[in-house]
């Protein structure tokens, strides 16, 4: 496997996890983290030159979408704590008494 090769399986994952987070299918999102696992650890362990400019675009894209990638999770994580809190009965740190809740 060549690094282009790589990076195109990776950023080929990178695209399957994004798509798996805005369905909301776990196990699409299991197997995409999977396999963009798997590709980074194959990538890693290809040795040897410089980046050809056409694998460092390729290398840039990766980083764009993995930047995508980690805003989505920040996203939904804020979605489950905000859901939370909700079913706690403490949305946006107030209580249904008005009272603020004290936070350590």
């Amino acid at each position: 496997m060549t690094r282009r090769d790589g990076l195109i399986r990776v950023i080929d994952a990178l695209h399957a996890e994004i798509a798996a987070m805005k369905a909301n299918d776990v196990a699409a999102l299991d197997k995409a983290t999977r396999d963009k696992l798997v590709a980074i650890e194959q990538l890693g362990a290809i040795n040897g030159g410089g980046l050809e400019p056409d694998v460092r675009e390729l290398a840039e894209e990766a980083q764009r979408l993995n930047e995508t990638a980690r805003i989505y999770v920040n996203l939904l994580a804020a979605n489950v704590r905000r859901r939370l809190q909700m079913l706690a009965g403490d949305a946006g740190g107030y209580r249904p008494n008005g009272r603020v809740a004290a936070y350590a």
